[in-house]
């Protein structure tokens, strides 16, 4: 049996119910109730899933009930999907229908690094804000 060995994909039924925060470095398929903050490369959410807490992940594609915020360089939410939180990203999809409560930021890499750099050289906090 050919396999990549880094390649690894974990599945949480809709009989999962978790308590606690996931950090995966494989790509996660939800499809049960969590309760806690989610970090893993990529995720897809089902849409009876629903996820408390926020979600942190290079790729996602949610279809479930979020409430927290979600950070993600690539976000796809479809149309059956419900978002109560703040959403970052660097690229976006939303299907009509879906219904989401809460601010929409792009994350810009290049912009987001330079404060953090000049803060710390001058001992001074900034504050941004999104546009």
């Amino acid at each position: 049996m050919a396999s990549k060995s880094n390649s690894t994909f974990s599945v949480l039924g809709s009989d999962l119910a978790i308590k606690g925060d996931i950090k995966a470095s494989a790509d996660l398929h939800i499809d049960g109730s969590i309760e806690g903050d989610i970090a893993c490369t990529s995720l897809v959410q089902g849409e009876t899933s629903k996820v408390t807490g926020a979600v942190q992940a290079e790729t996602a594609r949610l279809a479930g009930t979020v409430e927290g915020s979600i950070t993600a360089r690539e976000l796809v939410i479809l149309k059956t999907a419900k978002i109560t939180g703040d959403v970052f990203y660097d690229a976006l999809t939303i299907e009509q229908g879906a219904q989401v409560e809460g601010r929409f930021a792009h994350r810009d890499p290049k912009r987001s690094a330079q404060p953090a750099a000049k803060a710390q050289g001058e001992g001074k906090p900034e504050l941004q804000l999104a546009n």
